[in-house]
């Protein structure tokens, strides 16, 4: 697969991910709203004009705690709303982890990769420093053979009858 490839689609990923996330605290957000607006309307309105409800005897409300079924109501549906936003969250914590672990394991593997590669530098480091030498030992040779040359030219120049 090509590195660009990859990450092209780690992005699509990532907004896939982003646009659900947002899409669910609007979605929530807009559910808690309504369930506390209807909340509101109903415990604001109802209560000042009915007289079952000033004599406590109205069937929504509960004489023992003074609360009304429809807060009940209410407060479980929130309850729940919250389960379920909990059981999302869970599950994308789900997906980091899984996402976690492979890039866990993908370092592992260039760790791997890195010191098999850390081997071979040294390898190569040793023949620099054996070539550095061996340039030393010719350029040596190189002088001393011209020196030589020298010499044997001057020898065969004074050997030579004139």
């Amino acid at each position: 697969m090509e590195p660009d490839k990859g990450k092209e689609k780690e992005k699509d990923k990532e907004k896939a991910l982003a646009q659900a996330l947002f899409d669910l605290f609007t979605n929530v957000s807009s559910f808690v709203q309504g369930e506390l607006q209807v909340l509101a309307k109903f415990t604001s309105s109802w209560h000042k004009t009915d007289p079952q409800v000033l004599h406590g005897t109205h069937p929504d409300l509960d004489p023992h705690l003074g609360w009304t079924k429809a807060g009940h109501r209410g407060t479980n549906n929130l309850l729940e709303l919250l389960e379920k936003m909990n059981l999302r969250t869970a599950d994308e914590y789900n997906n980091f982890g899984d996402i976690a672990s492979g890039l866990r394991v993908f370092v592992e593997q260039l760790k791997t990769k890195n010191e098999n590669f850390h081997e071979y530098m040294q390898q190569i480091d040793e023949i620099d420093q054996q070539v550095t030498e061996l340039e030393a030992v010719v350029s040596t040779l190189d002088k001393y053979t011209y020196t030589l040359e020298n010499k044997v030219r001057s020898a065969y120049v004074e050997s030579r009858p004139k």
